[in-house]
């Protein structure tokens, strides 16, 4: 066994390998961008080298730095992790030359699933069913064009050499194929530095179902049992579950077995998941290999009680697999859901920020949480913004699926916005609980599942403005260093008046900067709390972020965050954020009206498709952004005409910059 690796990583990959090998005696060697020097894989380490600028470019996938702090320290092996350098045939080849193990399967097999193409033509003669499609050297758009009619609508583009979701299309109809096809070929250069395309039927209702396979360099292969990964948006899983619930036994083994074949193909080593679409006839076609442990591995721990780093480190120094496939056994259900600074309301666009509170769930044999990030750390543009993974056990699917829920209530984020909500709402999708699952399941369900944006509720405005005056009388009480007594004018909130029952007011500023302005009497040991005319009672103890209170005979306990002026009230996954601006004005600009079109977040412009004096119809796209590796196009409000164009290819924007101005056809026409 090796006493010494790097991972040649960050976040919650890093610090899950870190786990691992510290349980086995492994002394672990940290890298870091300038944007990660205080970040949770450095600080669980033994040791960490810089080892380059924040973008991936400039440090995680410099090749050269990282073989050079793996001699520097004396690391016998890397483990690439998953993304970055794990499915690089170079990276793995070079390791190699220089004397070092690559945790992970020979180059060959790489360079062999690398290619989606290639990956075809080999799990055809392997016998693995294949979707119907295009996957040649032929890439000329108009062939391209030809042989998607052929193959017929829809039809699906995907980047020969891509993954997660990136360099991908759907085709609807050959009118769209032109636009679709430039789009996926920049995103997959962009992303892969290759933009080969390949072509396959879409399939309207498929699952996506994987399969874990591993194997070792003594020629033993097995599958450990498949996970379904079908909810997805924009290609990117968002929960995965195992077993696949609904496969007869026959189809589990026929899957495995043609996956073990796969991998048998290619001379397979180490961990790998065979991924197929399977249709709703029974039948299942290979997708593609990926040659590393996947972000959902997890699920399969959970469900077999293996430790799959541990095999990877076990196979990689030359042992034999733990079990054969006999021997694999598979025990109750599992669901992993991956956490996210994203907005899910915004066609879920990547959020960044500081995590100024992070509460996770209490970890048990239930309850699992993956991450690599600390309360205040910074949720950065340059990478993945994925928080943490979440992951839970029971005896069958229903009891797991309450656990979950049960779960997701108890994890609390303030600071940037998350899909915590979004979560809850598909894993409650009456749906899902039937097991009616499908790749389109989030689009198919969208108007139930994104609920509209509304104003606070006067309940949550209350428990912010009954936490601000708790609190406020804990810091008096605490600075009196004495009992409190909520009579004397020492513990009041506002100036004392003999006989007279303590008034004041708060201003409070919602989500979508509407001001409240609340009005409070304080009787006794009770708060009347004037809310648009309302009068409601309230009483209540404030214990830390605990705030158990009684609103109008209703008692409640929520959890509440306050941080630079910022309270957000955590009523389970219904969170509400508002801003405390009694003892500071907030001047809120209104440009709805002014025909601005904004940056949805930090980016770089890929493209600006019209200039100043064009006349542009309602839906037309006008600018094309990338961030986080991911292409956004930025569409006319309304038919109008363009005044100004503030930004040019290659520009770097902030969020909330303004890219152009269109005056409205009526306001152009003046």
């Amino acid at each position: 066994m090796f006493k010494k690796i790097l991972i040649a990583n960050r976040g919650e990959i890093a610090c899950r390998v870190i786990e691992t090998a510290h349980k086995l005696g492994i002394r672990c060697v940290a890298v870091y961008s300038d944007a990660d020097a205080n970040s949770m894989h450095v600080a669980m380490a033994d040791e960490a080298f810089h080892i380059g600028p924040a973008p991936s470019k400039d440090s995680y996938l410099r090749a050269d730095k990282i073989l050079e702090v793996a001699k520097k320290s004396g690391a016998e092996a890397v483990h690439p992790g998953y993304g970055f350098m794990s499915e690089n045939p170079e990276f793995a080849k070079a390791c190699a030359d220089n004397n070092i193990v690559f945790i992970g399967p020979p180059v060959p097999a790489i360079e062999a699933m690398g290619s989606k193409s290639a990956a075809k033509d080999i799990m055809s003669k392997a016998n693995v069913p294949l979707v119907p499609g295009y996957h040649g050297d032929n890439q000329d758009p108009a062939f391209l064009k030809q042989e998607a009619n052929n193959i017929g609508y829809p039809m699906l583009l995907k980047a020969a050499f891509g993954g997660g979701g990136k360099g991908m299309r759907v085709v609807w109809q050959e009118s769209e194929f032109d636009d679709a096809l430039a789009s996926a070929k920049r995103e997959a250069i962009n992303g892969f530095g290759n933009d080969t395309m390949l072509m396959e039927k879409y399939l309207t209702k498929p699952r996506h179902v994987e399969i874990q396979v591993f194997c070792d360099n003594h020629g033993n292969g097995i599958y450990l049992a498949e996970r379904d990964c079908s909810i997805q948006r924009r290609h990117q899983k968002v929960i995965e579950e195992a077993p696949a619930p609904g496969l007869s036994q026959e189809i589990r083994t026929a899957m495995g077995e043609a996956a073990v074949r796969a991998a048998q193909a290619i001379n397979y080593q180490g961990a790998g998941t065979v991924e197929f679409l399977y249709d709703e006839d029974g039948s299942f076609y290979f997708m593609e290999m990926n040659t590393r442990l996947q972000v959902e591995h997890p699920v399969t721990e959970m469900i077999t009680g293996q430790d799959l780093v541990k095999w990877q480190l076990l196979v990689a120094s030359g042992e034999t697999l733990p079990l054969t496939q006999d021997e694999v056994t598979i025990e109750g259900h599992a669901f992993e859901v991956r956490v996210y600074a994203e907005d899910p309301e915004n066609d879920f666009l990547p959020a960044t920020g500081k995590l100024n509170y992070l509460r996770q769930p209490e970890q048990s044999q239930h309850v699992r949480v993956d991450t690599g990030v600390r309360e205040n750390d910074e949720v950065s543009a340059f990478y993945d913004p994925m928080i943490a993974k979440l992951i839970v056990w029971d005896e069958n699917r229903d009891r797991a699926l309450q656990r979950m829920l049960r779960a997701l209530d108890d994890y609390r984020i303030s600071g940037v916005k998350t899909n915590l909500h979004f979560l809850s709402s598909l894993l409650e999708h009456p749906s899902f609980k039937d097991v009616e699952l499908d790749t389109n399941f989030i689009e198919k369900h969208k108007d139930t599942l994104h609920a509209p944006a509304k104003q606070a509720d006067t309940q949550a405005l209350v428990m912010a403005v009954l936490y601000l005056l708790l609190n406020q009388a804990k810091c008096n009480r605490d600075s009196a260093n004495d009992s409190f007594d909520p009579y004397s004018p020492w513990h009041g909130f506002t100036g004392w008046r003999m006989n007279e029952n303590q008034q004041y007011k708060i201003q409070l500023t919602d989500e979508h900067n509407v001001e409240h302005f609340i009005a409070v009497e304080q009787v006794g040991t009770q708060f009347v709390i004037t809310v648009d005319g309302t009068d409601i009672t309230a009483t209540g103890t404030l214990d830390d972020d605990h705030l158990k209170a009684t609103i109008g005979g209703h008692n409640m306990n929520v959890l509440i965050a306050e941080k630079d002026n910022q309270i957000t009230v955590f009523n389970k996954q219904n969170i509400v954020t508002f801003t405390n601006t009694l003892s500071s004005e907030i001047v809120v600009e209104d440009n709805a009206g002014q025909g601005g079109l904004t940056a949805p977040m930090n980016g770089t412009i890929v493209s600006v498709l019209v200039k100043q004096g064009d006349e542009v119809k309602a839906g037309q796209n006008l600018v094309i952004m990338e961030a986080m590796k991911m292409e956004y196009t930025i569409t006319a409000p309304s038919d109008g005409k363009v005044e100004e164009v503030y930004f040019t290819d290659g520009d770097l924007v902030a969020d909330g910059a303004e890219l152009l101005s269109i005056a409205a056809t009526e306001q152009a026409n003046k």
